[in-house]
């Protein structure tokens, strides 16, 4: 399995570096903030709980939370663990060596890795900036998806993009999966944060019976730290092969992550308008920066999420910008090259505090670049 570029990136910079400006979640909530808003049974549960070993499906009161947010999935049709570790779960279940994968391009990488580790042959669909907003080509999907097609995975809203399709677009894709039979995996982590909620897609387990969602708290909750997910989908047998590879990898989860999950998903309302206020700021802001800096900077909206993928139009590469700004103005940026993509592209982060601070030090270093 190659280094998972990103995460070596983050490993190198994340925590040393003064302005954060690529992080994919939003800002994240404090023990106490979560604790001040839950239930007083929750309350009394926390402060009773017992460090113990938990259920390797997960807590059943938190999958039946889980599974209200779908409109045909059961608490039994949940799978909860940290998201990556789903990920290589769900791929290593379903997948064998000569499997044909169409994996949406740029992404997560584990979302082709794994599937590449196994030995599928993985075809990549771009998502690519068309006239000024990023578009998925709906016919050069159909002339890749076919009888060899095992699994076809995608991303909505996308990371890095923020793309979403439209309702129409999303009925399309699944209708050429359902017409060769093909699973369709959909990783969910953004959804919610919809910048109109109109556009909101329904999941991918409710709009298809082949249909398996990875979600989680770690952006829409802005709850990275508790590394709690789900998978959410119709397959009995391949849910219980997942359990019996969890039983090698985590065996079960965190007693106090699951508890705390719970209380986050009862009060995930106000969490998602806090984030989206935060989106939105910063959101302006870069817009805005593009705007001020077209020589240099091509600012391509994203529809939903917290993450923006604008373009570097500059003098250097834009893994020099990327280093020049870390080392330089102590502001990181990622380049495209660590989603496996080019076209001069680097991945802003919105869903944090101090956004506007690192954007003033990228201004004052633009400013210094010759006409």
């Amino acid at each position: 399995m190659q280094p998972f570029q990103l995460e070596r990136y983050f490993a190198r910079y994340e925590f040393n570096v003064k302005h954060l400006l690529c992080a994919s979640d939003c800002e994240s909530l404090s023990l106490a903030e979560l604790l001040a808003q839950a239930p007083p049974a929750l309350l009394r549960r926390w402060e009773t709980l017992r460090l113990g070993y938990t259920e390797s499906q997960g807590d059943p009161d938190l999958r039946a939370a889980i599974a209200a947010a779908y409109t045909t999935i059961s608490g039994d049709d949940v799978l909860v663990a940290a998201p990556e570790e789903l990920i290589f779960l769900l791929m290593h279940c379903l997948l064998r060596p000569g499997d044909e994968v169409i994996a949406i391009a740029p992404a997560y990488q584990s979302l082709h890795e794994v599937a590449e580790e196994i030995g599928a042959t993985v075809r990549r669909w771009p998502v690519r900036a068309v006239d000024g907003q990023w578009r998925l080509d709906l016919d050069e999907l159909a002339a890749m998806i076919g009888v060899h097609t095992r699994l076809l995975v995608v991303n909505f809203p996308h990371n890095p993009t923020g793309y979403l399709p439209t309702a129409a677009e999303f009925a399309a894709i699944v209708a050429l999966a359902d017409r060769y039979g093909v699973r369709v995996f959909c990783d969910e982590m953004y959804r919610g944060l919809e910048y109109d909620a109109a556009e909101r897609l329904p999941s991918i387990c409710d709009a298809y019976p082949s249909g398996i969602a990875l979600s989680g708290l770690s952006k829409v909750h802005a709850l990275p730290g508790l590394r709690i997910g789900w998978l959410a989908l119709h397959d009995p047998a391949l849910l219980a092969a997942m359990q019996a590879l969890k039983d090698y990898t985590t065996i079960c989860n965190s007693a106090p992550s699951e508890l705390l999950a719970l209380m986050a998903l009862g009060m995930e309302e106000p969490i998602i308008a806090r984030n989206l206020a935060i989106i939105a700021g910063n959101r302006e802001a870069a817009a805005a920066l593009c705007a001020r800096h077209p020589a240099l900077l091509s600012w391509l909206a994203p529809r939903a999420g917290s993450v923006a993928f604008p373009q570097w139009r500059g003098p250097l590469s834009v893994d020099e910008l990327c280093e020049r700004l870390v080392s330089e103005e102590g502001v990181l940026l990622a380049p495209a090259s660590l989603f496996g993509a080019d076209g001069g592209h680097f991945r802003f982060g919105l869903g944090r505090h101090g956004f506007e601070a690192g954007l003033d030090r990228i201004e004052a270093w633009l400013e210094q670049i010759p006409a």
